[in-house]
């Protein structure tokens, strides 16, 4: 019995080998089965690192674009995408370099992101991070359950005005599609670890595509059954909105965007899965590369269109906010694709989430069977799998938290820019900022490190606007709401 212990005890650090912290092991680097740190052979690639990328990043965040561009106008609203496409590339690229401690291609590798934080700063700022990456993490989780169950209902009332002919208001509760996408979560959240999600990934990033293609391709026939193009200068005009509402959500709009473009929270332990040589860093930068322009490339053409197409009405999500009604099966398709892009999204942002209360139980109590002893299972079609009970209960309360959490505070919009604005400066630009000034030993006041302070600084003011504007929208939300009976 002691002897089959030991054996699941193994085949537990194999489990997380993505996510653990560093552990002394003898490198292998001669080995073809393992590598230099005597963990399995990594095999992720430009491509698998991309697909991961683009699954996190083209979100439903996609779908906010024409309204935050309508908030902003013409001049400001693209301007604003492509500044905040620069920045994550840029902060992305420092954040990838910081993978290994020293040496860019022997160094110790960093296998999280707190790894890295720990590695580079210590200190106090490893809790500081840790919090906020996993709080982040937490709050998309929340995002997408609220997101998706928005899109099934879209599905529900769309077929509902094809039949009655738009005499129906059609209003349905949200709260049995959120648990429908939670029970989902419940069976994909037992994969055990990221590297085994690589197919998970990629049938979203594809979803990802469909859903933004569909509503790139219903905003253009809109601008052309209107004849014109919508919108002006400036955004919303004043009338339509008061000064301050104005204000408001042109901070807000700001939040959307930032979120839209986040996903340094799990850079690191996607690079993880990276297989070397090349060095790690040139992968993740050049994936990193393909991730933003084309993601950017998506941004600028949904946000655009659907502002050309509705102007100041654009709704907040332009696939449910019903700004299209017709025709009602390509809406369905592309709701249905958001969903299924939810699923593998919210297990990509999750994922390391898991691993670090698993890590963290395993380490406290390294001799408990209920947290290490894994129960090797034969399922017919699937084949062998590892069941631990600890790992089946903790992800099940997990996602049973999520979804209760979402059923109460079901207002996507305002949720999507708060957790924007919470995560974007600490995440995207300070931790990466501080950690290769030390990495790269760039003297304090010279110019490189006054151009990355000047960045840093710019960036948390954008932040605070952000946060400001999506509390703002909260509180006016929280007026008219009351807990699990929303309908929409």
């Amino acid at each position: 019995m002691t002897k089959m212990g030991d054996n699941t005890k193994n085949q537990q650090l194999h489990h997380h080998q993505i996510f653990d912290v560093s552990v002394d092991v003898p490198p292998q680097g001669g080995s073809k089965c393992f590598d230099d740190d005597g963990r399995l052979k990594r095999t992720g690639t430009v491509w698998t690192s991309s697909a991961h990328i683009i699954t996190a990043v083209i979100g439903s965040g996609v779908l906010s674009l024409a309204w935050a561009t309508a908030q902003l106008g013409w001049v400001a609203g693209p301007s604003v995408m492509l500044l905040f496409s620069f920045v994550t590339y840029y902060t992305s690229t420092l954040l990838s370099a910081c993978y290994r401690s020293g040496d860019s291609v022997t160094g110790k590798r960093n296998y999280t992101y707190m790894d890295a934080v720990r590695s580079n700063l210590g200190g106090a700022k490893v809790k500081i991070c840790g919090c906020v990456q996993y709080l982040n993490l937490f709050g998309v989780s929340i995002g997408y359950t609220i997101a998706s169950s928005i899109s099934m209902m879209a599905i529900k009332r769309s077929n509902c005005f094809h039949n009655s002919g738009g005499k129906n208001p059609c209003h349905i509760n949200s709260n049995p599609y959120m648990i429908a996408f939670g029970i989902t979560e419940i069976i994909f959240s037992q994969i055990p670890n990221f590297d085994q999600l690589w197919w998970l990934s990629i049938v979203a990033a594809v979803m990802s595509f469909t859903y933004s293609t569909i509503g790139l391709g219903l905003g253009i026939a809109q601008v052309a059954a209107n004849g014109n193009i919508m919108g002006s200068m400036t955004g919303i005009s004043i009338g339509t909105v008061t000064p301050m509402q104005k204000m408001w959500r042109s901070f807000q709009a700001l939040g959307d965007i930032a979120f839209a473009y986040s996903y340094s929270l799990i850079l690191i332990e996607i690079q993880d899965t990276i297989r070397s040589p090349p060095s790690e860093s040139k992968t993740m930068k050049r994936a990193t590369q393909i991730s933003v322009a084309v993601t950017t490339l998506f941004y600028m053409l949904c946000g655009c269109m659907g502002y050309a197409a509705f102007g100041d009405l654009s709704p907040g999500n332009l696939l449910t906010g019903f700004g299209f009604y017709n025709p009602y099966w390509l809406l369905d398709i592309a709701n249905a694709a958001i969903v299924v892009h939810l699923v593998g999204a919210y297990q990509v942002y999750a994922q390391p989430l898991f691993a670090f209360v698993e890590k963290t139980a395993a380490q406290k109590f390294p001799d408990s069977d209920f947290i290490t002893k894994d129960i090797r299972l034969q399922i017919p079609g699937i084949g062998p799998y590892n069941l631990n009970l600890f790992r089946m209960i903790w992800r099940t309360a997990f996602v049973i938290i999520t979804t209760v959490i979402s059923m109460i505070l079901p207002f996507f919009n305002d949720v999507v820019g708060l957790l924007g604005a919470f995560g974007f400066w600490p995440l995207t630009v300070y931790f990466p900022v501080e950690m290769y000034i030390v990495q790269k030993k760039i003297p304090k006041w010279s110019t490189r490190w006054l151009c990355l302070q000047i960045l840093s600084v710019a960036c948390l003011i954008i932040t605070i606007a952000a946060a400001a504007g999506s509390i703002a929208g909260v509180v006016s939300d929280l007026k008219v709401y009351k807990p699990f009976k929303t309908s929409y």
